[in-house]
Order: C-alpha cells, then structure tokens, then sequence
C-alpha cells in the first residue's frame, strides 16, 4: 500500500510550475511499540482529557484549543479558523534562491521527503526543473507549510525525483560555543595523532546501511518471543562499560594491534625516541638503516 503524500501544492521556480506531492522519506511503522494495559484487567488504558480544576473528563466536542493571553486567561480559537489560515507556502513551494548543498551546516538538516509530480501534466515542468538543477548542482531553498508551521526546505535532486528536507531555524539551533566555550585546547603529541590516523586508516569502508540494525528491538522482540512461549526471559549480562583511558599512548597501540593482528607500525617519532635512548650499561647503536618502500 502507497503511503499517503504529507503535503500537496505547487512547486513554482519563476514563472514555471507543477503540481506536486510529499511523502515520508522515512517509516516508523515496524518498530516494536506498546500499549498500556490495566495491570488488573489486562484492558487497554484510554487517555482522556480532564478539567484542571474540576478533575472532570472532558467530552471530545467541549475540547478546544486556547492561547494563554494571561495569568489563567486564554483566547478560544476554534479549529476552522486555524484551518482558514493560509499563506503562499501553504500551497506553494516557491524555490526563493539557490546555494551548495556543502554551505549548509549539517546540524540544520531536519526531515527528509520525497517529491514527485502529482499527474501527468505536471511531469514535463517537474523534469525539467529537476535536470536543470542536477546540472547546475545546486540545491533549491524554499518555504512550506507542513503540520501547521512554516519551515525553510531544502530541495536537492534525488534519483528520479526531489528531495525535499525541512531545515531548522536558527534560532532553534544552539550555537557551538555554548556548549564547547569551557573545552581545554590541550596539546597533543604528534606521536598519538600518528597512531589515531592508522586506526582509521584500518578501519575505513563504504557507507553500507542495509548493514544497519536495530540491536535494542532485537534484543526486545527477543524478551517478547521468550513470553509468549512462556519461557522466562533470558538473562543478558550488560556490556563492560569502559573506564577513562590512563596511558592513551599504549591504549592506540593495542587498538592499532588488535585491528591488525600485529604490532602497530613504529612512528617516526617513535624511532627516533627509541634509538636515542640506549640501555643502561650499554653503548649507543647506530640507528638501522631505513627500509626501502615496495613499489
């Protein structure tokens, strides 16, 4: 079954446009949730909304929304006059200006969704502003209503489509030296920055997310298998939780070791401290000649 479109309007650049449609880039639906049961019973438990002074239940027709206005003082606003607000990105999503994807900080990217064309006539507009901005390789910045609040959206070529991403706005976003203002700057020995390299030199790969999964919900639908089968749950000893590293040069050379299966490759600097360090009682060798690089 095809998902129903989130939203749909017009997509407009300049004086051209098409009708189109939003649907979730993404889906929640196969995660494992739970309902509250009456322990009692074993009924489900239904919400429902209480009078604040009364502690009466409040019928569905007698709810309605308000906006506080004072001290226990609010302004009644009815469902239809929400609806009746409308603007232009309401039900258009005209692309305001152009920029590069890289120029965008990735803490501002929110949601994603694809856009496609909603009929046929639309597919010829909807294809050419797509190959057009594919060319330029430049991604469109817009507005759009979506779920009563206007969002700025980036618009991107994406397979055979749009992909549209609602942006947050800055002021939601907390600025980095708020949170890293107190952070030491320490210097760091070249040496452990050498080895940290090697370690992710190892460890490098293709960004594969099928290879992805869920290990909680597994661990969970474990726990739920097991009940219904009337088995008692299994024990599961928690994970080693790791300490503060006290000799971080030692702690990168196992990781290196353990990646490897071997003893990590001696940096420069490692070398030169180690031949210019002689045994006690013994005289001082002249450092080995370098070997020389494979073709």
């Amino acid at each position: 079954m095809a998902p129903r479109p989130a939203w749909k309007g017009y997509l407009k650049l300049s004086l051209v446009s098409c009708a189109i449609e939003l649907t979730g880039a993404t889906d929640h639906s196969e995660k494992v949730s739970f309902r509250v049961i009456n322990r009692k019973t074993g009924n489900t438990v239904r919400r429902q909304y209480v009078d604040g002074v009364t502690g009466k239940p409040v019928a569905d027709e007698d709810e309605v929304k308000g906006y506080e206005i004072g001290d226990d003082e609010y302004l009644l606003v009815e469902e239809d006059e929400i609806d009746a607000v409308q603007i232009d990105s309401s039900h258009t999503l005209s692309i305001e200006q152009f920029v590069d994807r890289s120029d965008i900080p990735q803490i501002y990217f929110d949601t994603p969704y694809y856009v496609t064309p909603a009929d046929d006539v639309s597919e010829e507009a909807f294809a050419v502003i797509r190959e057009a901005m594919a060319r330029q390789k430049k991604a469109g910045i817009a507005r759009i209503v979506l779920y009563r609040r206007e969002r700025p959206v980036m618009i991107e070529p994406f397979d055979k489509g749009l992909l549209l991403t609602t942006l947050r706005y800055d002021k939601t976003v907390r600025k980095p030296e708020e949170t890293f203002r107190g952070m030491a700057n320490p210097k760091i020995d070249p040496e452990l920055i050498d080895l940290a390299t090697h370690i992710i030199d190892k460890k490098q790969a293709a960004f594969d997310p099928s290879g992805f999964e869920d290990r909680y919900e597994a661990a969970l639908l474990t726990l739920i298998q097991a009940k219904q089968k009337g088995r008692k749950p299994p024990v599961v000893q928690s994970a080693e939780r790791p300490a503060n590293v006290v000799n971080l040069f030692d702690a990168l050379k196992k990781s290196l070791a353990g990646d490897d299966g071997g003893e990590p490759p001696a940096t420069k600097a490692a070398a030169r401290k180690s031949a210019a360090k002689p045994r006690a009682g013994s005289a001082p060798k002249k450092p080995a000649p370098k070997p020389r690089k494979s073709a």
